[in-house]
């Protein structure tokens, strides 16, 4: 068997991880690094008389016939295309790159973990955030908008905990040096809301601060639960995002077993995206309420298995992508219909 795994260069543990697991195992796992195409990584894709896909990196050469299972995971298109290159040809490459990877993916008669077209769908916040209700799951009150006034009046009808602001398409903003600047959860001030001009350029989420006793990653690989929990209140930088303290929280996570019927609704909400892999964000309230937050169809996993023992997560992955069993087959156009009653 070979697992074509679908990344880029600068990804973290979870990679190598899973192609240890999988090559532990006897079997094949090549790396294509998406950020490396076009500018190193050379993608033939010949339809004629025959089909034939092959990916050439360095002296490595992988026959994409021979793919049995794809791993769809972090995608960084043409990335290494300079940018002194003219921003329109620079902008219509990477487009042509993106195309090409994706038309790759979609063309591959192989297990795919998971569905480009159900990882997409399953990115919609909102949408989430309306199939997690009417599965029976707590949500916090949230708004998406542009407008100032119904901001505003949003946060008086949260006012007795407050509001906090989101983003809903991207954790992270790149400088023109490619440094990473994380985008947090934020708390919305007084100051914040008088000062609301910035929203006609760009809108924003914002929802009710939930109270914390816990914050919970719930990692679900096909029908396996995996669920770490950790104290954010205990460092003041983390009170309302645990991601700014991260690394000095990373080792305070511990196992915690969920209700039945909160896991019985997240493997629910799995096969209502027809999703074998998901990273569940959830906050447990003092008064022991789970208030689902989001689903992350490609989200992290790593730091919960290099610093404790309790989460098999990569060999729980490698073990899917090598048995090619779809765990949640439900299919995203049996989402749009059930989600649009």
């Amino acid at each position: 068997m070979t697992v074509l795994i679908l990344t880029f260069s600068k990804d973290n543990e979870s990679i190598p991880l899973v192609m240890e697991a999988i090559k532990a195992r006897g079997e094949k796992a090549f790396r294509f690094d998406t950020d490396r195409y076009p500018t190193e990584v050379k993608l033939d894709i010949y339809y004629g008389d025959r089909e034939q896909i092959i990916i050439t990196d360095g002296n490595q050469q992988l026959d994409l016939s021979e793919v049995t299972s794809v791993w769809y995971r972090r995608m960084r298109y043409g990335h290494q295309i300079p940018q002194s290159m003219d921003k329109q040809f620079r902008d219509a490459s990477i487009n042509e790159c993106r195309a090409s990877v994706r038309g790759m993916i979609a063309s591959l008669k192989a297990f795919h973990f998971d569905r480009m077209s159900n990882v997409d769908v399953a990115n919609n916040k909102q949408l989430q955030l309306q199939v997690a209700k009417e599965i029976g799951l707590i949500t916090p009150r949230t708004l998406t908008s542009n407008n100032p006034e119904a901001v505003k009046r949003f946060a008086q009808e949260c006012q007795e905990v407050g509001i906090v602001t989101k983003m809903l398409s991207s954790f992270a903003i790149f400088d023109e040096g490619g440094r990473e600047n994380v985008v947090f959860t934020t708390p919305v001030t007084d100051d914040d809301l008088a000062n609301m001009e910035g929203l006609r350029f760009c809108p924003m989420t914002f929802q009710e601060n939930i109270p914390k006793a816990l914050e919970l990653r719930t990692t679900i690989v096909g029908k396996q639960v995996f669920t770490a929990a950790v104290d954010s209140q205990q460092l003041a930088g983390s009170t309302f995002d645990w991601r700014k303290e991260g690394r000095n929280l990373v080792k305070n996570w511990q196992p915690y077993s969920l209700p039945n019927d909160v896991e019985t609704k997240l493997l629910q909400l799995m096969a209502r995206f027809g999703l074998n892999y998901g990273a569940i964000d959830i906050i447990v309230t003092p008064d022991g309420r789970h208030i689902f937050l989001e689903i992350n169809p490609v989200g992290e996993f790593f730091w919960m298995e290099v610093y404790s023992p309790y989460y098999p997560i990569s060999q729980a992955i490698a073990e899917m992508l090598l048995t090619n069993k779809n765990q949640n087959q439900f299919t995203v156009n049996s989402l749009a219909v059930t989600s649009n009653r």
